[in-house]
């Protein structure tokens, strides 16, 4: 009999007895998530949707049988970006909430690897923390990254992609993201509205910058309105549709690594060193399984 669960990677589109089998093959599930917030003048603002949902289904269209692809989280925590019209915000506990309720039912049917593979910034510490729970409190292991991370991999790729400041110039809407819209969706891009502009604390103080690759190691992380006029943290300028290709052809190779290395690593064994077993649930009321 023929098994679709090693043929379709969209996890919306199996049947509960597909999932079963899916459980059965060990496939990891990926979820995405993303945020809806402004991203300039020129970028439509679902930019954090659209490149995290975009690279797994790539992935995930090559290796079926290994992998499972959610529907993407769209909306993300995005409180400081409230004063640009449009951004839309879940608050940080129900943020949390809501995607550890994802990652329980996934461990709950018997998926044992979730990867979260995020688009937005300031999703980041939230989304650690549901991985650190979802490790701790169920019996699945889980990752949670950002998209542009992938691009660290290979050590030569950044130097030789970049054409823009560090640091700053590949932050929000910058040379990387709009870079990626113009590839994925250039049709979109208000081209005649694009303007590079860095963002006012990247020139404060060797403590406090931003950059999609790293951070001051005191970074202030306030009202977005307060560093950006426009929106833009980044030489948006630079970015071409032909430079989107390459970062997506990149991000793809790597997550697709990343999938392979995940799916075949044995699950880490948990060794407790009391001289007694504990009689109780851990102290903070979470019971930990596994």
């Amino acid at each position: 009999m023929h098994c679709i669960a090693k043929t379709e990677y969209r996890y919306e589109k199996l049947t509960w007895p597909e999932i079963n089998e899916a459980v059965e093959q060990e496939q990891i599930c990926v979820v995405p998530v993303g945020a809806i917030e402004q991203h300039g003048h020129h970028l439509p603002l679902d930019m954090d949707v659209l490149a995290p949902t975009k690279i797994p289904r790539s992935v995930g269209r090559t290796m079926p049988d290994k992998m499972l692809v959610l529907p993407t989280v769209s909306y993300g925590y995005t409180a400081h970006v409230m004063d640009f019209p449009g951004t839309i915000n879940i608050d940080f506990d129900h943020f949390i909430q809501h995607v550890l309720d994802i990652t329980r039912s996934l461990a709950y049917h018997g998926f044992k690897k979730i990867i979260l593979l995020n688009g937005h910034g300031s999703n980041m510490p939230n989304l650690d923390l549901v991985a650190r729970r979802t490790n701790l409190e169920t019996t699945a292991e889980c990752i949670a990254l950002p998209w542009w991370m992938l691009l660290t991999v290979d050590k030569t790729f950044l130097p030789r992609w970049r054409e823009s400041k560090t640091p700053g110039g590949c932050a929000h809407a910058g040379e990387l993201e709009t870079a990626m819209y113009l590839y994925l969706d250039g049709d979109h891009v208000r081209r005649d509205l694009n303007k590079s502009e860095i963002a006012s604390h990247n020139f404060e103080s060797e403590f406090n910058w931003v950059d999609l690759f790293a951070a001051g190691i005191a970074p202030i992380t306030t009202w977005t309105s307060t560093y950006t006029q426009s929106g833009v943290c980044g030489e948006s300028e630079l970015a071409t549709a032909e430079k989107g290709q390459e970062a997506f052809e990149e991000a793809v190779k790597q997550f697709g690594r990343l999938v392979l290395f995940f799916h075949g690593r044995p699950k880490s064994s948990r060794v407790d060193h009391h001289v007694r077993t504990p009689d109780m649930p851990m102290p903070w009321g979470l019971q930990s399984r596994g």
